[in-house]
């Protein structure tokens, strides 16, 4: 053999096995070449996937001008209240039915609702495009909520003004702390999203109870709170002025009101400071899916920076991504914990894991039960 011929023997063979190498970098894609493409592909011919989210109008708009344009996959959205979106999709599971794909929300219906019915499918494996796959593109890597930290994947890490008063009725400097809210002058004025169900007026119930002790909340519902676990009720009894101050609710509850120029606005956040929320960017996937392909695909979409970028705008609650610039939120009162928090103070402040769920908002939660009824 010729050293001519050695030569080209070894650029030849050199080129073929670089060009698999080059396809993948090129398509940024993952896995084998042309898998996405594959899933893509079969996801447009089953055509339809069901996500359970949050209802918010603007957020189903985006999700048409973004993922439905880009793969030609319609999304069926369910809406509601999440406790009995939660109850519908489990009974459905049970009785053998695989209708609902996703759930998007908030983490303690999940733990406490889905969880424990074994009808969830492990997330990780459904992650296909680098940028989703790769824990560095996320502030913290990859974070789970559940406790075997493979089924309910969390988005979001942020901290939110969430007491709101009406200014024609108290002032702003009228709570700095939370001792304030126990004032006399409050008692019949205090608005509550209802802490027996979950949700952030949960939340922010269970970060009391950490924070002042049990004795503080009999107190606090001394003051005779208007519970609801309707937001909306809450936030237009505020605007119309029959409650001073509302504590659960953050700005997107309040939007339709503060364009209408009414008198709500947020508190300056109490000198003990408030938790870090995952909001309702809470992921899982619901076992033999219908459409398999549907539903990786936008899995992949979701937790891509496209699919952060939309959901992030439309829910005004800030995601992990490091690759997004989530600064502006502050305008509607959300700070993004990769902001202006280290990382090693997270899991002092998240209460949406299974373990602070188990150890804080369960007995929070069987407090306000007793208290409220």
């Amino acid at each position: 053999m010729s050293s001519a011929f050695k030569r080209f023997l070894v650029v030849f063979l050199s080129t073929i096995l670089f060009m698999p190498q080059i396809a993948i970098g090129q398509s940024g894609k993952g896995g084998s070449p042309g898998e996405w493409d594959k899933t893509v592909e079969l996801a447009k011919k089953e055509g339809r996937v069901v996500v359970s989210m949050p209802a918010s109008p603007e957020l189903r708009i985006a999700i048409e001008k973004s993922f439905e344009k880009r793969y030609g996959i319609d999304v069926e959205p369910l809406v509601g209240r999440a406790s009995a979106l939660i109850r519908k999709i489990v009974d459905e599971a049970k009785a053998g039915v695989r209708y609902t794909d996703l759930h998007m929300g908030g983490s303690e219906s999940i733990i406490t609702g889905m969880l424990p019915e074994g009808i969830l499918e492990p997330v990780e494996p459904l992650m296909m495009l680098p940028e989703v796959k790769d824990p560095k593109q996320w502030w913290g890597g990859h974070i789970w909520v559940d406790g075997a930290r493979k089924f309910a994947y969390s988005t979001l890490a942020y901290q939110t003004e969430s007491l709101w008063f009406n200014s024609q009725l108290m002032k702003a400097d009228q709570v700095r702390s939370f001792d304030d809210l126990l004032d006399e002058r409050l008692k019949n004025k205090i608005g509550y999203l209802d802490p027996r169900t979950p949700g952030s007026g949960a939340s922010m119930w269970s970060y009391l109870r950490d924070i002042k002790g049990e004795e503080y909340l009999r107190r606090l519902a001394g003051q005779k709170l208007a519970l609801s676990r309707d937001q909306r009720v809450l936030a237009e009894i505020l605007a119309k002025g029959k409650l001073s101050l509302v504590i659960g609710l953050t700005y997107y509850s309040y939007v339709p009101f503060v364009k209408a120029g009414l008198p709500i606005e947020p508190l300056a956040t109490p000198k003990e400071g408030v938790y870090v929320s995952g909001g309702s960017g809470h992921l899982v996937v619901l076992k033999d899916a219908a459409p398999p392909n549907a539903t990786r695909v936008f899995v992949n979409w979701f937790l891509s920076r496209e699919g952060q970028e939309v959901y992030t705008r439309a829910m005004r609650q800030a995601t992990r991504r490091l690759d997004l610039d989530t600064k502006g939120l502050r305008e509607v009162g959300v700070i993004a914990a990769k902001d202006h928090m280290p990382f090693d103070q997270y899991y002092k402040w998240e209460n949406q894991s299974e373990e602070k769920i188990n150890r804080s908002r369960e007995p929070a939660a069987a407090l306000a039960r007793k208290l409220f009824g």
